[in-house]
């Protein structure tokens, strides 16, 4: 695709914009697995946004705990897509994607369902995407769903490829900073998906959304965070803080980012890696320094059998 063509020049004034044409179509993907209850009240609160022009899917990765059933009790309203069995984040919410690009979409807001948000939280992210067509990710405003006034992460963050680790923005600070804007809340641009493609499904949770923006940046997008897209986040709904198995898909997930994305994928890898298992280990907190390893072994195994897939 013509670059030109497919981000345009200059700069639009969001609310010109807005008025001189039909508002975006958008579709809010919100991904499902044995939760039930956190998307019921992430869709609650979406039925409040301010933007009409919207149409949200629920994806449902091969729930077990009769998901389908009670989220279409509970919102007639939504359309359900049952995917079948667990892809994980970025293949289940690429179904999501490509069904909405085929559909018409003008932008996709990738939303974690275990959150809630704000009446303007989407019509503000369509603004801030509208005022400059070079943006091809834009994020949130993310609090704390425990406590409602600390923010989590302003949009995303940073990757320290020395130490082999990210860091989310806790403070606001200017888009120019952003590196990455985290999957909890992710709204994409219609061509920017087009010039690059979908998510990259070798990531079965963690790091696909830093991968992508870091895709998006070297392609010369720009990434924002509009400041009134207020979304509140319960963090590790799905699997929970404490589990083991996050740390196993978090690890391997990092050394694919590492490996595709930095310059001495070695040293951000191994680094990363010790670090953690060191953090662990000097808590006592042995079953997740075993999850870190099978992570990596796992990950090693696969990078060996696949090197050239890693990079691409």
């Amino acid at each position: 695709m013509n670059r030109s063509s497919s981000i345009g020049v200059g700069h639009q004034n969001p609310k010109a914009s807005l008025a001189s044409r039909p508002a975006p179509q958008v579709f809010v993907l919100v991904l499902n697995w044995n939760n039930w209850k956190d998307t019921n009240e992430c869709l609650t609160s979406l039925q409040g946004l301010n933007y009409a022009n919207r149409t949200v899917i629920v994806l449902d990765n091969g729930s077990t705990d009769g998901s389908v059933q009670r989220i279409r009790e509970k919102h007639p309203e939504v359309e359900v897509m049952e995917l079948g069995e667990n892809f994980g984040f970025a293949k289940g919410n690429n179904a999501g994607i490509r069904a909405a690009l085929d559909r018409g979409a003008e932008y996709v807001w990738v939303l974690n369902n275990d959150t809630t948000v704000d009446a303007s939280a989407l019509r503000a992210m369509v603004e801030k995407a509208e005022s400059d067509l070079k943006i091809g990710a834009v994020g949130s405003a993310i609090y704390s769903m425990t406590e409602r006034e600390r923010l989590q992460v302003w949009g995303g963050g940073h990757v320290n490829f020395l130490l082999g680790r990210s860091r989310h923005f806790t403070l606001p600070v200017s888009n120019g900073k952003l590196q990455f804007i985290t999957g909890a809340s992710l709204f994409l641009r219609r061509r920017a998906l087009e010039e690059l493609g979908l998510l990259d499904e070798g990531f079965f949770m963690y790091w696909e959304d830093a991968d992508y923006c870091f895709r998006l940046r070297r392609a010369g997008w720009r990434l924002a965070v509009a400041s009134s897209s207020r979304v509140w986040h319960k963090e590790q709904g799905s699997i929970g803080k404490k589990s083991a198995l996050l740390d196993t898909y978090f690890n391997r997930s990092a050394m694919r980012f590492f490996a595709r994305n930095a310059a001495l994928p070695f040293l951000s890898i191994w680094t990363g890696v010790s670090l953690r298992i060191a953090k662990r280990a000097l808590r006592g907190d042995w079953k997740k320094v075993r999850a870190l390893w099978t992570g990596t072994t796992r990950a090693q195994i696969a990078r060996s059998s696949g090197a050239s897939r890693w990079r691409s």
